[in-house]
């Protein structure tokens, strides 16, 4: 259920940073896949925030394992339907890893499968500069295995808003810009082809940097 919590009172306090939203429009019916840039600590609650005002539903979201180490900030967590995943950089034990990302690939396709949002930041971390990261695939993966239309995300501005390292947001504006939805059925059943992956992360990103006015090299 899309809670009152988001919508009454999220979703107004990060308007106070956002300057403006533009291709609402351009929105599928759920369920969809959110990829956005992730240049900030803003992007981790507007980006969410923001789109399932727009779609009126629920989006579960990837995040970093290590903020399930605090109890109260887990509560809020999966109550909010975030997903843990592993990082090399946090989790040395790679088996560790592989269970927990692929428990993570599987809740993402059951949230599609139940009509809903499911959301990520494809480049996997803030980045330090504000500019576009190399991405994973994993945005590729679950694009392909569920066959739902992935929406691209620009945020812009959001880095001189609240970058990595700063403890509190400086009042000014970012923007979201929303893209084309994009479809790969042409990759249908290649979920595990390195080549496939690579390609519709490639595209998709590509996307993300026309929206935000960078230009992607990964």
């Amino acid at each position: 259920m899309f809670t009152h919590f988001v919508k009454y009172v999220l979703t107004p306090a990060v308007r106070l940073y956002l300057r403006s939203v533009e291709g609402a429009e351009r929105l599928p019916q759920p369920p969809f896949i959110v990829a956005a840039n992730h240049a900030s600590y803003l992007d981790d609650v507007m980006v969410p925030a923001m789109l399932m005002t727009l779609a009126n539903t629920d989006m579960h979201i990837y995040v970093n394992s290590r903020y399930y180490k605090n109890p109260l900030l887990r509560r809020f967590l999966l109550h909010y339907h975030c997903i843990p995943v592993d990082v090399a950089k946090d989790v040395q034990d790679q088996e560790r890893r592989r269970k927990t990302n692929e428990r993570a690939f599987t809740e993402a396709l059951e949230a599609l499968k139940k009509g809903k949002l499911f959301g990520l930041f494809p480049e996997g971390a803030r980045s330090a500069d504000g500019k576009l990261q190399k991405a994973k695939t994993g945005v590729a993966r679950i694009a392909i295995a569920s066959q739902v239309p992935v929406v691209p995300v620009g945020v812009i501005g959001s880095y001189e808003v609240w970058p990595k390292g700063k403890a509190l947001p400086r009042f000014k504006r970012a923007e979201l810009k929303i893209g084309q939805p994009l479809t790969f059925k042409r990759f249908a059943g290649k979920e595990n082809d390195p080549s496939a992956l690579e390609a519709v992360t490639r595209t998709i990103m590509k996307e993300i940097a026309k929206l935000t006015r960078q230009v992607y090299d990964g």
